[in-house]
């Protein structure tokens, strides 16, 4: 079955018809056309009058599956993120058991073969994700790991990531930091702040952040190696990771969407769905953060889709677990905040970091695309959600545009099917 795309938008910086509207056949999976006008054949599904942009890829992905079904199957995990507007994931070791060797990779990559959105697996980098000894890295890169972290554990041993980086230089791999100290951050749940000490909640201090991210810098400059530091939160980290990058290190950093969106005043009702990690900043916190978007120090940005079954949600704000949805709400939220190309290339920026295919939308390129509008505004709400778990903090935001497909060369999804 041919799909064409009529009068679509092409937004597309890789592409030469980058923001020119033109009409694109697609056949078994590759673009085979692209004109001002081409006339619709019978067998033919037809999409006009929208935007399209290469496939969009989230650095920071978790699903439950195996160990946590109840949380999130991969099947339909992959589902929702097409849906989304997604068709590539970087997967987070959060399984139970964690993803630390080859065949549990292999597991991961069999398991979603085939389906729309292609999924990428993150190794821990160190068994069972407790800091103390690496994992069987080299092993897991064959085997398709695009990256090595320990998801929201910080790496306890300064000499660990040393050897790490060092390490991971004699193949390439890229090292995931997660920046928060945990002697620092203590049983803090939320920012340290007027609003922590007005709340009466524990509050976790900028420093637990920036104290990682600048021991981190520092031994990647001794090292060397690649280093991608997932969801950063503060002005001073922004800072760092700006002077590091003038310097000529090889450093990534990523924002949450949450982050990026809301600050510590949403607390006020101590809903757990806003209680993530890191935690909601203040105001001039998230400021930075736009302007570090804005200026390129900033690679990218995630939804962080963590999903959690209700039983950790609904507990008191200190003992509730952190972590939100946000798959289904990416686009609409983003918009909101950025230029329709800025919102573009932090949603495809995950590509060239972590080596992704990559297929610009060119004749003879195979298909990878986003196909989405950015007009019209909903309130996002609980019906909205795809996602088997519900723990979502942007239940009641507006959201503007809206997703209406993806096609790959292993498929496609249109809104309005099942």
């Amino acid at each position: 079955m041919k799909t064409l795309l009529k009068s679509v938008t092409i937004i597309d910086r890789d592409s030469s018809f980058h923001k020119k509207t033109q009409d694109i056949l697609i056949e078994n999976g590759a673009i085979i056309q692209i004109a001002h006008e081409i006339a619709p054949s019978e067998d033919c599904d037809v999409i006009s009058n929208c935007y399209i942009s290469q496939g969009w890829a989230d650095s920071s992905v978790s699903f439950g599956e195996p160990g946590y079904e109840e949380r999130e199957t991969l099947a339909h995990g992959v589902q929702v993120a097409s849906e989304s507007g997604f068709t590539q994931i970087i997967l987070n070791p959060t399984t139970h058991p964690i993803t630390e060797t080859r065949s549990q990779i292999n597991y991961l990559k069999t398991a979603t073969e085939g389906a729309i959105t292609q999924v990428f697996p993150i190794g821990a980098l160190t068994t069972e994700s407790k800091g103390e000894y690496l994992a069987e890295l080299y092993n897991m890169q064959k085997a398709g790991a695009v990256a090595f972290g320990d998801y929201k554990r910080c790496i306890p041993q300064a000499n660990l990531l040393k050897i790490a980086l060092q390490y991971t230089q004699t193949f390439g791999g890229i090292v995931i930091s997660f920046p928060c100290d945990s002697s620092i951050m203590g049983k803090g749940v939320v920012n340290e702040h007027i609003n922590s000490t007005r709340l009466g909640l524990k509050g976790i201090p900028a420093l637990a952040e920036e104290i990682i991210v600048a021991r981190d810098l520092s031994i990647l400059e001794y090292a060397g190696g690649k280093l991608h530091i997932p969801t950063i939160s503060t002005a001073q980290s922004v800072a760092l990771i700006a002077q590091a990058k003038e310097k000529g290190l090889d450093v990534t950093c990523s924002v949450a969407l949450h982050n990026l969106h809301f600050t510590d005043n949403t607390l006020d009702n101590f809903n757990t769905n806003y209680k993530v990690l890191p935690p909601l900043r203040d105001k001039a916190q998230v400021e930075a953060l736009h302007k570090g978007v804005e200026n390129g120090t900033i690679d990218m940005v995630t939804t962080d889709h963590y999903p959690l079954d209700i039983e950790c949600k609904a507990k008191e704000f200190d003992l509730a677990d952190f972590g939100t949805i946000g798959l289904e709400a990416a686009f609409g939220i983003l918009i909101q905040h950025f230029s329709l190309e800025k919102v573009i290339e932090m949603l495809t920026k995950a590509k060239k970091r972590f080596f992704l295919p990559s297929s610009p939308i060119k004749v003879g390129a195979k298909a990878d695309i986003t196909l989405f509008n950015i007009d019209g505004e909903t309130t996002f709400s609980t019906e909205m959600i795809r996602s088997s778990s519900k723990n979502c903090a942007f239940i009641g935001e507006k959201c503007k545009g809206n997703v209406l497909g993806v096609i790959t060369e292993r498929g496609k999804w249109f809104k309005g099917e099942q």
